[in-house]
């Protein structure tokens, strides 16, 4: 690859959050993920016209992994393509692009152990119904370790780095180590002020990976994550700042871990409050923010911990 492919963030407003896709300028030109259900018309086709190009042109849709405001806006986008370019997503979030009940699901298993919201399934439901475009089967599942070519000498490599989702995935433009992680690396959270991650063993692993390993030059954020002052860090990291921003995501996990073991082994105690029954990691760690705003990461998170204490006690 002789030049650097140009990559153009594609913002999309929805609540407390930005969600930000990305738009890869090669000769079958690339979105990675999708925002939800308006996304692609609203945000994405407006964006792209101002650079000069097409939405029916793009040809492939790169899914960083399963999450309601990532994939919400594929099929919409696809059918925008004249449902030519390739939906590339991992097997093991793929359930959550074919189904809008997956996602209901997912909240019943963990979130709702924790959350005293009587309507909260109606309302996930609602949700999932509104911002996801349509279900649909993706064209091709991945699970690392694959090379995609974007046509010419533009190449794409896909890593699993599992954590926040069992199927996250990182795009890596190679020649120019463009990465494009999705949520895959949280440092102190964004909107709600807390990393959410499923799984602490494989989000621990995943970021020393991407550290060591993939070493981004560039590093591209689904949202604007910030640091432990609670600065934004923006969506698009140099080299510099991409491994402060693994590094703050690494050591933040490890203050977490360490807090959840020693209050574990104590065992666990219902309360009153709000962040019950995890109220303790909550005062150690300083986090004052409210569990239970969408998509709550704090229990979610916290969720993941105590399934990986109970699998290694």
């Amino acid at each position: 690859m002789t030049e650097p492919v140009a990559v153009h963030p594609l913002v999309s407003p929805w609540g407390r959050f930005g969600l930000y896709s990305f738009f890869i300028d090669a000769p079958e030109p690339a979105i990675v993920d999708t925002g939800i259900a308006s996304s692609p018309a609203e945000g994405m086709v407006p964006a792209l016209e101002a650079i000069g190009r097409r939405i029916e042109d793009v040809r492939w849709i790169l899914l960083t992994h399963g999450h309601i405001d990532h994939l919400g806006g594929a099929r919409a986008l696809w059918e925008l393509t004249e449902r030519r370019a390739r939906v590339v997503i991992h097997e093991a979030d793929a359930p959550l692009l074919r189904s809008r009940r997956a996602h209901v699901d997912q909240y019943v298993a963990v979130r709702q152990q924790y959350i005293d919201n009587p309507h909260a399934v109606e309302e996930q439901t609602q949700a999932a119904n509104h911002v996801i475009s349509g279900e649909m089967e993706p064209t091709m599942l991945v699970r690392g370790g694959e090379t995609l070519s974007l046509g010419g000498d533009v190449t794409v490599s896909v890593h699993h780095i599992p954590g926040h989702t069992a199927g996250s995935v990182a795009y890596v433009i190679d020649g120019q180590q463009s990465v494009f992680v999705g949520d895959a690396v949280q440092i102190h959270g964004a909107a709600n002020g807390f990393p959410g991650y499923e799984d602490p063993a494989a989000y621990r692993s995943s970021l020393r990976y991407l550290r060591d390993e993939v070493r981004p030059q560039h590093l591209y954020l689904g949202h604007p994550y910030r640091g432990a002052d609670g600065v934004p860090y923006g969506v698009e990291l140099d080299r510099e700042a991409a491994r402060n921003a693994l590094q703050g995501s690494m050591d933040l996990e490890a203050r977490i871990d360490a807090a959840v073991r020693r209050y574990f082994h104590a065992g666990l105690r219902e309360s009153d409050s709000v962040y019950s029954p995890f109220a303790p990691v909550a005062e150690e760690l300083g986090y004052t923010g409210d569990p239970t705003l969408e998509p709550s990461p704090f229990f979610t998170t916290m969720h993941g911990h105590l399934t990986q204490f109970n699998q290694t006690s």
